[in-house]
């Protein structure tokens, strides 16, 4: 008997549950047993379709034994080493993997990975590495972070001050200086796309505005999502990613992707700098860098912004920063276990073979009840419905509890669903999705 099948149900008390109404959940909770493939198995047993990937990050579905076997290993020889001026080689190992699928393109890659513990992690020292690499070039009046309204960046203090969740910044204070772009939604010139939006391009000048007010000699950073996850599935403009490049480059402001999400395959691409052709200075990575399996983050940088912190004494510390568990041996083993995966599955560009079907079945919810838009990019959907009078977010949670008794774990953010289902998804799962969604959909009211 092991801990997921006791007699009798856990005592749920204890434990104060992330991003959850907790007394609602404990009043009637949702409990996860295991997991294998595409599916999970639920604490009574019944079978759970993954829309979501876990939480954006099971890229290469449930249940790999490669990797199980390769955390068992590395625990098994050694199960921690510091990383404070000691080193093991698996973490040389992992970040050279990583360096050679880097974002970007040719000699432009950036192929210098700091580790983290995760996504949270990975955005606030992104930002601690564009401040630190603005005083290191004479710019030391440079602190100001930019991020956008309706991105979310993690939950640090840094992550926080640069995301545009109003429900994040509402109880806790933000960096001072911080400031936000407009976020690019457009629905009604941009509704029911599939992939990039034609109209919205010209949001990318909101920069300039900022620059304006502030004066560029005082901005640091600018940080997006080039796709936007948690607020909904927000798919950039065609040239709104060039042109906020374009912008950067003009005013010394680093350009950072937060790619949490979009990393590893989501888009048909190893990483979106790749799939939109256009390369940041600092990209953030986490959730499929081990395929959900160990946590873990890391921060890829280009040589640019790395090289103009390697000078002074040999003997100093050139980045004052680092975490406890920066390339955890077992982390760093589940890594290149994952890594392995998606290379000899095809999983990195599986994505941009399937995407057709994944689109067409999307899109046909379009005209069920409550559906006021869908936009797809990648294996990323995001079906937004109509609020009910007063209670928003009521409609799209009641469709996701109807959903996961009947066999089907979807995302929820407001009145939006959000589905990234593993890259190991056939055209027979997205039928199933559809069917269970559109039954969902016609029963809440």
């Amino acid at each position: 008997m092991n801990a997921h099948n006791k007699p009798n149900a856990p005592v749920l008390d204890s434990y104060w549950m992330p991003f959850t109404a907790n007394r609602q959940f404990k009043a009637a909770p949702r409990l996860l047993a295991s997991a294998e493939g595409m599916h999970y198995t639920s604490v009574d047993g019944r079978t759970v379709l993954d829309g979501t990937a876990g939480l954006w990050c099971v890229n290469a579905g449930h249940g790999r034994r490669q990797i199980a076997a390769a955390v068992e290993r590395q625990l098994s020889t050694m199960d921690f080493a510091p990383s404070f001026q000691m080193g093991h080689p698996i973490a040389f190992d992992f970040a050279e993997r990583l360096a050679e699928i880097a974002p970007g393109p040719g000699g432009a890659k950036l192929d210098r990975v700091f580790f983290t513990g995760s996504g949270s992690e990975s955005v606030d020292t992104a930002l601690k590495i564009a401040i630190a690499y603005q005083r290191s070039i004479g710019q030391g009046t440079r602190t100001r972070l930019i991020g956008r309204e309706r991105g979310y960046h993690g939950v640090g203090f840094g992550g926080i001050s640069v995301g545009g969740i109003v429900n994040n910044r509402r109880v806790f204070p933000q960096l001072p200086g911080s400031d936000h772009l407009r976020h690019t939604h457009d629905p009604a010139k941009n509704a029911f796309v599939k992939g990039q939006p034609e109209h919205g391009a010209e949001l990318a000048d909101d920069l300039e505005r900022l620059v304006a007010l502030h004066g560029a000699e005082t901005i640091a950073a600018c940080i997006v999502e080039p796709v936007a996850g948690s607020t909904g599935v927000l798919i950039p403009p065609k040239g709104y990613l060039e042109r906020l490049r374009a912008i950067c480059d003009k005013h010394g402001i680093l350009l950072i992707f937060d790619e949490v999400i979009t990393g590893f395959g989501r888009l048909g691409a190893a990483f979106a700098t790749d799939y939109f052709g256009v390369t940041p200075d600092l990209v953030t990575a986490a959730k499929g860098l081990t395929n959900g399996a160990i946590p873990m983050g890391a921060v890829f940088a280009s040589r640019k912004v790395h090289d103009a912190l390697m000078h002074g004494p040999e003997g100093q510390i050139e980045l004052f920063h680092g975490y406890t568990y920066s390339g955890h041996p077992a982390a760093c083993a589940a890594g290149i276990a994952t890594l392995d995966i998606y290379r000899d599955e095809g999983l990195m560009t599986r994505a941009a073979e399937i995407e057709g079907d994944w689109h067409e079945a999307m899109h046909s919810l379009k005209g069920l009840p409550h559906v006021n838009d869908i936009r797809t990019i990648g294996l990323i959907a995001g079906i937004e419905l109509n609020s009910r009078d007063g209670a928003p977010g009521a409609r799209a949670y009641d469709a996701f509890v109807d959903c996961f008794e009947r066999g089907l774990l979807i995302r929820v953010t407001g009145d939006i669903i959000a589905f990234s289902p593993p890259l190991i998804a056939e055209k027979k799962h997205f039928g199933e999705i559809v069917s269970m969604l559109a039954d969902a959909l016609k029963r809440v009211k």
